[in-house]
């Protein structure tokens, strides 16, 4: 699972559990008295709720950013040996076809320097 799914599958899981509880409590058979404790023990808790899914976003960001960098580091330096071996491979050919292409110039050019 990538970090980006499982940062929304947990965003999902805690906010389900949250209107889950509230409508639990808010469905049971209960007194009205026990029924007003139990939202306000749940909504006291909230902020703790939201502080845990905060950090949990935070962290997941960074694994994503660090992750991103490393990528990113990894294709420059490919990209980099790409074109180094490109250059190599064409200042090859010309190495290699330069004698040949000179057979096929007319005289003029050949003594004068002229293409």
């Amino acid at each position: 699972m990538s970090n980006q799914r499982l940062g929304k599958f947990l965003g999902g899981f805690v906010l389900g559990s949250v209107v889950g509880t509230v409508v639990g409590l808010l469905v049971a058979p209960r007194s009205g008295k026990e029924t007003r404790r139990l939202v306000k023990k749940s909504a006291e808790a909230l902020p703790e709720l939201a502080e845990d899914l905060s950090t949990n976003v935070q962290l997941q960001a960074n694994r994503l950013s660090e992750s991103a960098l490393r990528n990113w580091d990894e294709t420059l330096i490919r990209l980099k040996e790409a074109i180094s071996a490109g250059l190599e491979a064409s200042q090859q050919q010309q190495t290699l076809y330069k004698p040949e292409a000179e057979n096929h110039l007319p005289e003029s050019a050949k003594t004068t320097g002229e293409r």
